[in-house]
């Protein structure tokens, strides 16, 4: 195995999952505000990045239409996603938020059918039942349908579905969502700042700090993923996923005390009961001794 790969996914994974506590220090800021500085962070610094490993030259070549409309559609799947879960956390959803990465799995594998026609076996098809019925569960306790992890689900697995088709490497890729969306985040935030709304510089250092690490740690984080993606296997990726929304679940139930009764309890566990059988079912259809 390789213990750099298995590490920068460690380390991503971690990372994502302790997201909801970097954005509760900026719980003053809108979640607008805060998006448009992650984009325009993030933009400033992949192009260090490119600069720094000389290959900024690349993104002329990569300038093709077909390439950024595909760009387009992923900037803006991932644009939305960023916002809803920002919102969602720093307005105490994050028990929510983190359910929607525990189903953005089950989601793949539906839009795996839909759009790439792949067929699926009995334990695909019943774990996507039982996530069914556990989102209906989740329903009834919330009293409405879980819209922040459905919707961060399937933007997410959406963007999955995309990236999986785009031509670029991970840091190039994301310097061109970025780009795509860079002047209409810094238009947004010249707008906020002319009508005194603006809160860059105008609050605190630390609040500052917050903002522009905003982007930067997107950008470390993408490339850990992408570095451990290359070296480790899928199946190792696969089981390491559940890191992420394990520890955004644990940061809102036993940090921020958000609530987490018996009737949501059932929901959440027919999901992961879901999870566990789509896992197996993985390491079934990978073995050796599996016929072709």
């Amino acid at each position: 195995m390789n213990k750099k790969g298995l590490l920068f996914a460690l380390g991503a994974y971690i990372c994502w999952g302790l997201f909801p506590i970097y954005w509760k220090q900026l719980q003053q800021v809108s979640a607008l505000q805060i998006i448009a500085h992650r984009i325009v962070w993030a933009f400033i610094f992949t192009c260090l990045l490119l600069i720094a490993t000389k290959r900024f030259a690349s993104v002329k070549h990569a300038l093709k239409p077909k390439t950024i409309l595909i760009y387009s559609l992923s900037a803006s799947l991932i644009a939305g996603n960023w916002l809803v879960y920002v919102w969602a956390v720093n307005h105490n959803y994050i028990i929510e938020a983190s359910l929607g990465y525990f189903i953005n799995p089950l989601i793949s594998v539906l839009m795996g059918v839909v759009f790439l026609r792949e067929h699926l076996r009995k334990l695909q098809w019943l774990s996507i039942l039982l996530a069914g019925i556990g989102v209906l569960a989740l329903t009834l306790a919330y009293g409405r349908i879980p819209w922040i992890a459905l919707t961060l689900a399937s933007t997410f697995s959406a963007y999955g579905l995309i990236k999986k088709l785009a031509p670029l490497p991970s840091l190039l890729g994301l310097t061109i969502e970025t780009s795509i969306l860079f002047i209409p985040a810094l238009l947004y935030l010249y707008h906020q700042n002319s009508i005194g709304n603006g809160v860059f510089l105008h609050i605190n250092y630390t609040t500052d700090l917050f903002l522009i690490g905003a982007g930067i740690i997107t950008t470390i984080t993408l490339y850990m993923f992408s570095s451990a993606a290359k070296s480790i296997s899928l199946t190792l990726i696969g089981l390491l996923e559940y890191i992420a929304p394990t520890l955004a679940f644990l940061t809102g139930t036993v940090l921020y005390k958000e609530p987490f009764d018996f009737s949501r309890l059932i929901g959440f566990t027919l999901i992961w009961i879901a999870l566990l059988i789509l896992t197996i079912n993985g390491f079934i259809s990978t073995s050796p001794q599996q016929d072709a």
